[in-house]
């Protein structure tokens, strides 16, 4: 009887301290956490329960108060919350996985050598392609398509820019889409030589051709949308903002989420279209854990590269020019009087100084400072100096993508010139307005990777290290700002911060090991950083091949 009196002593005991420390799905330990916190602390170890963060501290504190199912070692590597692309499309990523990859071309030639190669695996229907930029090329002027007519006279061929403002159609193209020499419209070009269309359409003007291109069949898309999920998820994106849809791509989107075909995180704008306007006004907001639809994409101007930009003043290289507004100010002013009436979140694309200050103004009339409306400018490219106050006092947010400077900064100059660049790309005075600000890429129009976005917003140079002491560098972001703009402020500027952004107690357990630190790489180095594992609600969805 004594012998047996420490034995239920030690087993009572036992007992007693199991129930004081509470089961938990995971422990994930020999890390270096970076929570993007209030504080931006960094911790060794962190603790997951049913799907969401628990806890992060030190390994032995954490151990003392929990009991856990299953661990995960480290090994010393870096842990960042999930990336939050705050700018993509995403559907349209997908799309160009099913055409004629046209980025990174160096000439006209080029691309119809490519097209060739397509041709003869693609041998019937329409021929289209994307991503060209003729700013790459040694001759810098926009191609015609005699070349295009002569090589698929019978095949209709779209083949659009890369910032999707500007494309090039063969004649059976436009013939099928009724385009001819007289037409206009508000915000597009069908550019005209010697009384016939060249091919070259401009912004509005493209729709009038891709509008008329089949759709894929609901097997091409659900397994394109994979495919696109995948590679996210593949270089740590677990959230991302499509800005621009289609309500009834939106609800295949939700239905393909239900089946959990698709798991990442997304958050859509619906396109400035009228059907999309009823659809909003019978179905609501949309808020559910991985998909939200809340806002509405507007399109101010068109793109500094094909020249559409509104501005105030003509372009430095095109003195007759002024780029256009896609659509008249009583436009702009009916959407946001239609966004605020119904609390949806309005988010307009603004490239030229001129366009930026007519959506600015615009806004002022609706934006309350004792709502919080977070409405966006997407892209706020070239800002007057005179107008960046307006961003503070409205309360209106910048949504920018760093690489976009790094891309343009071969040529950005030659449009705006010398005094107008000072204003362009102002990332950091753009920040100081508001103290917080998301950042995007804008894929497919820049590269889907976030390390480029990183490595663009703080160093602000070409993967081959140019310009030698950055481009403009009083307007690159701190390493701090730039993780923040892709994680907790992209986050924000959803509405989803209390949700996500960072590795903190209630929040989803969306998290990246990276093989080096991002807060201490050199240089172009951060640009070869590897994704070890992407992991949803503490699961693994993608791993690093070994």
């Amino acid at each position: 009887m004594r012998s047996s009196l420490p034995l239920l002593l030690i087993t009572l005991i036992s007992t007693v301290a199991c129930k004081s420390r509470p089961p938990a799905d995971l422990l994930v330990f020999n890390a270096k956490i970076y929570t993007v916190d209030s504080t931006f602390s960094v911790q060794e170890a962190m603790v997951i329960d049913n799907g969401k963060v628990v806890e992060t501290g030190t390994l032995s504190a954490l151990r003392a108060r929990y009991t856990f199912r299953d661990s995960l070692n480290a090994n010393q590597q870096y842990i960042y919350p999930g990336f939050n692309d705050a700018h993509a499309h995403f559907v349209g990523y997908a799309e160009t996985l099913r055409t004629a990859k046209l980025v990174g071309t160096k000439s006209w030639e080029e691309i119809l050598n490519t097209l060739k190669s397509f041709a003869q695996s693609h041998p019937t229907g329409w021929i289209v392609g994307h991503g060209w930029d003729q700013n790459d090329w040694e001759n810098k002027s926009f191609p015609d398509n005699s070349a295009l007519n002569a090589l698929f006279p019978d095949r209709p061929v779209l083949l659009t820019r890369i910032d999707g403002h500007a494309a090039i159609a063969n004649n059976e193209a436009l013939r099928l889409a009724n385009v001819t020499a007289g037409q206009t419209m508000v915000g597009g070009k069908v550019v005209v030589q010697n009384g016939k269309p060249t091919g070259l359409l401009i912004d509005n003007a493209v729709d009038l051709v891709s509008k008329v291109i089949p759709a894929a069949t609901t097997f091409e898309f659900k397994e394109a949308l994979q495919q696109a999920q995948q590679n996210c998820l593949a270089v740590g994106l677990t959230s991302l903002t499509d800005c621009g849809l289609d309500h009834p791509v939106v609800e295949q989107l939700q239905q393909l989420q239900r089946e959990e075909l698709l798991r990442i995180r997304m958050n859509i704008m619906l396109s400035d279209k009228p059907a999309n306007y009823v659809f909003a006004e019978k179905k609501g907001k949309i808020l559910e854990d991985r998909l939200q639809v809340r806002s509405i994409k507007v399109y101010g101007d068109g793109a500094l590269g094909s020249r559409g930009a509104c501005l105030l003043r003509p372009y430095h290289d095109d003195k007759d020019n002024y780029g256009f507004l896609l659509s008249d100010p009583a436009h702009f002013d009916s959407v946001a009087n239609w966004c605020a009436r119904n609390g949806w979140q309005m988010n307009t694309h603004a490239i030229g100084d001129s366009g930026n200050r007519t959506i600015l103004r615009i806004y002022g009339q609706y934006l309350k400072a004792e709502k919080d409306m977070r409405w966006r400018i997407e892209h706020a490219q070239v800002v007057n100096q005179n107008d960046l106050d307006l961003f503070g006092m409205y309360g209106v947010v910048p949504s920018v993508q760093p690489t976009h400077a790094t891309s343009d900064m071969y040529w950005a100059e030659k449009r705006l010139g010398s005094e107008r660049i000072k204003s362009a790309y102002a990332y950091q005075k753009l920040l100081t307005q508001n103290k917080w600000m998301p950042l995007g890429t804008d894929f497919p129009v820049e590269d889907i990777s976030p390390f480029k976005t990183f490595y663009a917003a703080v160093f602000r140079q070409d993967a081959k290290g140019w310009p030698e002491n950055g481009f403009q560098m009083d307007n690159a972001l701190t390493r701090e700002q730039t993780l923040r703009g892709m994680t907790i402020w992209a986050a924000k500027g959803s509405f989803e911060e209390n949700k996500k952004g960072s590795l903190e107690k209630g929040k989803w357990a969306d998290f990246i090991i990276l093989d080096q630190d991002l807060m201490t790489a050199q240089g172009p180095a951060i640009l070869n950083t590897k994704v070890v594992a992407t992991y949803l609600n503490g699961e693994r969805v993608f791993a690093q091949k070994k």
